[in-house]
């Protein structure tokens, strides 16, 4: 017989409310770390390290949580489809703008400490995120949104965009575990507060994702 989603007996809605938990625990995570730990944030300050905290405030927050948020609007927003669709561009909207904002601070903080830029894995995943990011949003803007695709167009696109969205939001969690990883090494962090803080973060970062991904996959009952 063949198996279909509901084959998982579980519905969407208690995994995203599990989703939305551990978004919350990332956001208060960062939030510790940058701003107890690492001295706030700052787009110019003579401390270099306040315009670095940038970076992975807005990545984490703005980027990984509103594009989870986004990928998972239409299992959460309880409306009508055109509700949730545009819940959904514009969750993955802020997303994007946060990405792109994070990236310009990363390149800027460089530039003020004098460091080479992409010369990491990370930065590398970074650019290669964002970049697809980017084009993903603005074909489906157009496909999905506005002019649109006619309708037999649409039903052939969605499921490859849904695809390709998942593997570019599961592309961020690698970024992000990367440059938690990087910024561990940088810092000299081995034990203490600061070190349990950076790598519960990146524990619940990849679970969120996990979390994502099951919500959007499983079936609103």
């Amino acid at each position: 017989m063949a198996k279909n989603r509901s084959s998982f007996l579980v519905s969407a809605t208690p995994v995203s409310i599990f989703a939305h938990l551990l978004a919350i625990a990332a956001i208060t995570l960062v939030c510790v770390w940058i701003f107890h730990f690492q001295g706030g944030v700052a787009f110019k300050s003579e401390i270099e390290q306040k315009i670095f905290n940038l970076h992975p405030f807005l990545m984490v927050i703005g980027f990984i949580v509103m594009g989870g948020e986004g990928i998972m609007a239409y299992k959460t927003v309880w409306s009508s489809r055109k509700a949730q669709k545009l819940t959904h561009l514009i969750f993955l909207l802020i997303a994007l703008v946060s990405g792109i904002l994070g990236v310009f601070v990363a390149f800027k903080y460089h530039h003020e400490i004098g460091l080479k830029d992409m010369l990491t894995l990370h930065s590398w995943l970074g650019m290669i995120t964002i970049c697809l990011f980017g084009l993903q949003w603005l074909f489906a803007f157009f496909s999905f949104w506005y002019p649109g695709a006619g309708m037999p167009t649409r039903a052939r696109l969605v499921p490859w965009h849904a695809f390709v969205g998942m593997v570019i939001f599961l592309l961020a969690i690698c970024t992000a575990e990367t440059g938690l990883l990087q910024t561990f090494l940088e810092l000299g962090l081995v034990s203490g507060r600061e070190a349990l803080v950076v790598n519960f973060t990146g524990l619940i970062i990849l679970l969120y994702g996990v979390a994502v991904g099951l919500t959007a996959i499983l079936p609103r009952t």
